[in-house]
């Protein structure tokens, strides 16, 4: 009698399990990730031209061979004269493919790290600073995977058919997406697929402004309605936040837009991220850092704007 009292004494206490947190993993959905990649196929199908055009006018730094374009305008009418749409959409397909990709495994990253935090309550708010924490490492992680695809988006889209091909390396001479990543490889090996990452880390910042913005927009415009932070908005709402989050960290965060492009430029070579922005600095002045901006606002808004609207819609409808 006595032994079986022990044992029912001792058993709430060998039978209690410990209460974790679920892990990181078991929060990872893949609808987000092709919410993501939908999201981002769609803006970059249609805005390509304008990536085109930030991305050569931020490497236009008047000391090189290449085209000079005066303005947004020149640069869509010079290149539209010469090459005609085609020309406007080069480097398309790493563009696709990032795009697609890193959207998709931001999205992914960043909602899995955000619902672990939340311990699975979706409705429970959190800080501007662990939103910003979440979007960091989501966008760390995404660089770490596609920081290749994007320089060989860089070197296609600063393909000039006005230059001497004669006058350009062979190992510089790219006739499509996996030709130049065999030749990167091959000429400038891992190094040279991963040129522009210490400003890409840098870069994370943007993200984290952006989704910090956008989802505190979000949260507070429910609070406001007396509705749960993760209530579905209109097209219109999503929209407007996805906008107004996109200028505030594309104001913030464009210089390293600059930098980065230049050291994935394969026209010139810098010794490395300083030596990119001294030269910067000394030759063109706190101008330099923001060429381009006018034409990369008129692609990111409108972008982030298509993006967000398809990913909230897709992810909604595959989670429900």
């Amino acid at each position: 009698m006595s032994l079986r009292g022990t044992e029912v004494a001792a058993d709430p206490t060998t039978q209690i399990h410990k209460i974790d947190r679920p892990s990181l993993l078991s929060h990872v959905k893949y609808e987000h990730l092709i919410a993501g990649i939908f999201g981002g196929v769609a803006s970059t199908v249609l805005l390509h031209p304008l990536d085109l055009i930030k991305v050569r006018l931020a490497v236009t730094d008047g000391r090189t061979t290449t085209p000079q374009y005066h303005s947004l305008w020149n640069a869509a009418t010079t290149i539209f004269r010469q090459d005609g749409v085609r020309g406007l959409y080069r480097g398309v397909t790493p563009n696709v493919c990032g795009a697609g990709s890193s959207w998709g495994l931001y999205f992914l990253f960043y909602n899995a790290t955000k619902t672990w935090v939340q311990g699975g309550n979706t409705k429970k708010a959190l800080s501007p600073e662990t939103h910003m924490l979440a979007a960091s490492q989501a966008g760390i992680l995404t660089l770490a995977v596609t920081n290749p695809i994007w320089v060989v988006k860089t070197r296609l889209c600063l393909q000039y058919s006005e230059l001497d091909p004669s006058k350009i390396p062979e190992g510089k001479r790219y006739s499509g997406m996996m030709d130049a990543l065999f030749k990167i490889y091959t000429h400038e090996g891992v190094r040279g697929l991963y040129k522009g990452f210490l400003p890409g880390i840098v870069g994370t910042s943007h993200g984290a402004l952006q989704f910090m913005a956008y989802e505190e927009m979000k949260n507070r415009y429910n609070q406001y309605k007396c509705l749960p932070i993760d209530t579905k908005l209109t097209t219109i709402d999503y929209l407007t936040f996805a906008a107004l989050s996109k200028l505030f960290a594309a104001a913030t965060t464009y210089p390293y837009q600059v930098v980065r492009s230049r050291l994935q430029n394969q026209h010139r070579t810098y010794s490395g991220s300083w030596d990119c922005i001294k030269q910067t600095w000394t030759h063109e002045g706190a101008r330099g850092f923001y060429k381009g901006l006018s034409a990369n606002l008129w692609r990111v808004t409108p972008a982030t704007m298509i993006t967000f609207v398809v990913y909230e819609n897709v992810s909604y409808f595959l989670l429900s």
